[in-house]
């Protein structure tokens, strides 16, 4: 009968941590999901003759419709950029490097980010393009 009549003067937290919990892991998965680089509107291309380049080194190079070049989602110049990738393969001497124009991008920006690529010597290059409809 004394069980019956005891106050209860503790607070369960345990429900309140696992919210939490689930709180912290939606933020973190909305998070990571929206950091993609750049917005561009990618040129149509044919269709997919080769693989996706993928890999936990691989580096995007982003031109967009006004000509300036990013490095993932960072804004470079041209020799920031041949510095930076000139950097990343004295570390890991092989990296997949995957070049995005904006379709209404001047030709010239898209080739002179590919000069200093190949002047680099990087063999894995890949140029991102929209499917066809």
């Amino acid at each position: 009968m004394d069980a019956d009549n005891k106050s209860y003067d503790d607070i369960n937290v345990t429900p309140m941590v696992d919210l939490y919990l689930v709180l912290l892991l939606i933020f973190i998965i909305m998070t990571t999901a929206g950091v993609q680089g750049v917005k561009v509107n990618l040129p149509r291309g044919g269709p997919a003759s080769s693989k996706p380049i993928e890999g936990p080194k691989m580096q995007a190079i982003t031109v967009n419709n006004e000509g300036k070049v990013f490095l993932n989602t960072l804004p470079v110049t041209l020799d920031e950029l041949s510095s930076k990738l000139e950097a990343l393969k004295s570390s890991t001497p092989e990296f997949p490097v995957v070049i995005r124009g904006d379709s209404a991008s001047q030709y010239q920006g898209i080739m002179d980010v590919l000069n200093v690529v190949g002047r680099l010597g990087l063999t894995q290059i890949g140029l991102a393009t929209q499917a066809k409809k």
